[in-house]
């Protein structure tokens, strides 16, 4: 947290706070001897270009409406968030991520109907060009981010159902079939 802290906010943490934070559980000089060791094994490279880099970049260059631009940011984070999460996303760049959100939000709030240049066919050649991608990978990046919403959100939709049936076994086992033959449910003591 401390070199996170250091490098993007305005106004970094210091080392006195993060040791109270800590219960004082660590002094101020073995904080800073931490630093040290975790900067010396990073070799002192310690910029990392992430998705949330491009946005602002992406946003300039496309014909978006400006009283929407602070939904679909939100959109877009929340995208990159969730690309986050899924590890099948590690094999793209994050320009790819950053651009495939932006595609996913804007398809997904449907602002193509306000303007012909942002339907999903030439959102995503405009994209590609911004960033200089091939426009199938693009596609397939933008795809992927939506089918991990739809199965975020339904992994969301069972559990709230899960949850309102509450202890009732059957209803629980006939919503999460086990397919383990050592489930702990079939285990009888």
């Amino acid at each position: 947290m401390f070199l996170a802290s250091k490098l993007k906010e305005a106004h970094p943490l210091t080392a006195k706070k993060l040791c109270i934070y800590t219960d004082n559980s660590i002094t101020t000089q073995t904080l800073l001897q931490w630093e040290l060791v975790v900067v010396g094994k990073l070799k002192w490279n310690l910029a990392a270009v992430t998705p949330h880099d491009f946005i602002e970049h992406i946003f300039r260059k496309l014909p978006l409406p400006q009283g929407k631009l602070a939904l679909i940011r939100k959109h877009v984070h929340t995208f990159i968030a969730l690309c986050a999460t899924d590890f099948s996303f590690s094999m793209y760049p994050p320009s790819m991520i950053a651009c495939g959100s932006v595609g996913a939000a804007v398809c997904g709030l449907q602002l193509d109907r306000s303007d012909p240049l942002l339907s999903r066919g030439q959102l995503t050649d405009l994209l590609a060009k911004i960033t200089n991608t091939e426009v199938d990978c693009l596609k397939e990046c933008q795809e992927q981010i939506e089918s991990v919403l739809v199965s975020s959100l339904q992994e969301v939709q069972l559990q709230h159902t899960v949850d309102q049936r509450g202890p009732n076994r059957k209803g629980v086992d006939e919503l999460d079939p086990s397919c383990t033959p050592t489930d702990v449910r079939d285990v009888n003591l």
